[in-house]
């Protein structure tokens, strides 16, 4: 089976474009130095800025943005695949989209993914978050074959809903993917094990690169890129919050030996689920 060298870039980006670009280039570079051919970025790469007026007048379409025009130009010079995790791009109604973006060895957009699930939560001590008044969910969960085997996209806040990574793994996905900019107070408590959770569950790997540290727009997040294996295992963890890459071996062999183990997609079956009143007789 097919043994690829796979890598996380961790960031702390800020609200400049051309810098956070800068950085990421620096260090995709050292990853593939150690041997990565499969690299992936962070969400919102390209820049973190929590106004919605300011993210707007900073971001342009995806033709246009230069985080993703530099990820083209070093794909196509380091013959590497290349996962941007996702950068804010300009919508039409002044919307924007939270978008991952994969990228071949020539410098080609193989497939794009618009975050579905919009973090809408208030948090304990009032951190507060709408992105639903900022970004426009997509609608479609992709899963690419590549040469080395099959990769489901998403993002972050999609690592809570399960049946999205199920979806993926009917389809044969044997990477998935949560590329994230987890907040420290929700990292701190649920981040390893819905990693280790959609892991497991689907018999697949996690590969989740992370933002990490206080960026400039003040918030906080959570850091401690992951890659876990099939069986749950922890492969390679950044195992802070400041930005660096790591590399691991991913050997497609384990995703065969555990869904033969536990055959949880194979023994799936439909059933129903309905509401039942509790309404007895009377005691006598």
């Amino acid at each position: 089976m097919t043994v690829i060298v796979a890598a996380c870039i961790q960031l702390r980006s800020g609200k400049d474009i051309s810098e956070n670009t800068a950085c990421a280039e620096e260090l995709i570079r050292a990853a593939a130095a150690d041997g990565a051919t499969f690299v992936q970025t962070p969400e919102m790469s390209n820049v973190l800025v929590r106004s919605r007026e300011e993210l707007v007048a900073r971001i342009d379409v995806l033709e246009r943005d230069p985080f993703v025009a530099m990820a083209r130009r070093i794909c196509a010079e380091l013959g590497i695949f290349l996962h941007v995790g996702s950068v804010a791009v300009l919508l039409d109604g002044g919307m924007a989209a939270n978008r991952a973006v994969l990228i071949a060895p020539g410098g080609a957009i193989v497939e794009t993914y618009d975050k579905i699930h919009m973090f809408d939560v208030d948090l304990p001590g009032g951190e507060s978050w709408r992105e639903s008044s900022t970004y426009r969910p997509g609608e479609k969960v992709p899963v690419v074959d590549l040469p080395f085997g099959k990769l489901g996209m998403a993002i972050c806040y999609d690592v809570r809903f399960p049946a999205l990574f199920r979806a993926q793994a009917r389809l044969g996905a044997q990477i998935l993917t949560a590329p994230a900019a987890f907040t420290r107070q929700t990292g701190q408590a649920h981040w390893h094990v819905l990693q280790r959770a959609r892991a497991i569950e689907n018999g697949a790997y996690v590969i989740s690169a992370a933002q990490g540290g206080r960026h400039e727009d003040e918030r906080e997040t959570f850091g401690h890129s992951l890659i876990v294996d099939p069986w749950g295992g922890v492969v390679a963890e950044l195992d802070n919050d400041k930005p660096g890459h790591m590399v691991a071996e991913i050997d497609l062999g384990k995703v065969v030996r555990a869904r033969a183990r536990i055959p949880a997609i194979a023994n799936e079956r439909e059933f129903d689920c309905r509401m039942t009143e509790a309404v007895g007789e009377e005691p006598a």
